[in-house]
């Protein structure tokens, strides 16, 4: 297998914290989005969305997606279990894995993509107004967060998951989309502080 990576954008990060959870060693391709390489016309043979990651398995097969690389590594490599292991707990992590992706991480990505001028060279024409949308939307979304972590050691429950690692490649992407998490949100800081001191999370 070959993971075609993307350094530290979300999505490749939630791939490479995967990973490292799971103690798994894959031969990496290095592609660098700021310089466009994912939009070349090699790559885009092998993967025509022109996204990363990509997971190239041995018989040529290409898995483009983020959570679907996750859930074929999932399956070769059962433990540590990230995605569930009754029915009760799978459906928990999948709905907290899709809301923090759909209401918290693509707001973040939106944002940093539309209002950062480094963002240019991957969103040549910035909407400043969609770009504080989706900054409010991020913004908004944080309470939501808070309450959840008030009651519950990690997202989905009493154990680390692959929503816990969603969550984490968004938090750790507000500071180049410039947004804050408020003070009022200690929950949501303290999970941050704590899942981000776990080894799987250092950035390589």
């Amino acid at each position: 297998m070959k993971l075609y990576d993307g350094g530290k954008a979300p999505n490749p990060r939630r791939v490479q914290v995967f990973l490292r959870e799971k103690g798994i060693e894959i031969e990496r391709m290095q592609l660098d989005i700021n310089a466009l390489e994912p939009r070349s016309e090699s790559y885009a043979k092998l993967n025509p969305t022109k996204t990363v990651p990509a997971l190239e398995l041995d018989d040529g097969t290409v898995i483009s997606e983020t959570i679907a690389i996750c859930r074929y590594l999932e399956e070769l490599h059962p433990e540590p279990n990230l995605f569930g292991t009754t029915a009760l707990e799978r459906a928990l992590i999948e709905m907290w894995q899709r809301r923090v992706e759909l209401d918290f991480l693509l707001p973040v990505a939106f944002a940093f993509r539309h209002l950062h001028p480094g963002a240019k060279t991957i969103e040549p024409v910035q909407v400043a107004q969609w770009g504080e949308m989706n900054k409010e939307r991020a913004t908004g979304f944080m309470p939501v967060l808070d309450r959840q972590l008030q009651d519950n050691a990690f997202i989905a429950g009493e154990r680390f998951t692959v929503a816990d690692i969603t969550l984490l490649a968004a938090c750790q992407f507000l500071r180049p989309a410039r947004i804050a998490i408020s003070d009022e949100h200690a929950a949501l800081t303290g999970w941050l502080e704590k899942v981000a001191a776990r080894p799987s999370a250092a950035f390589e």
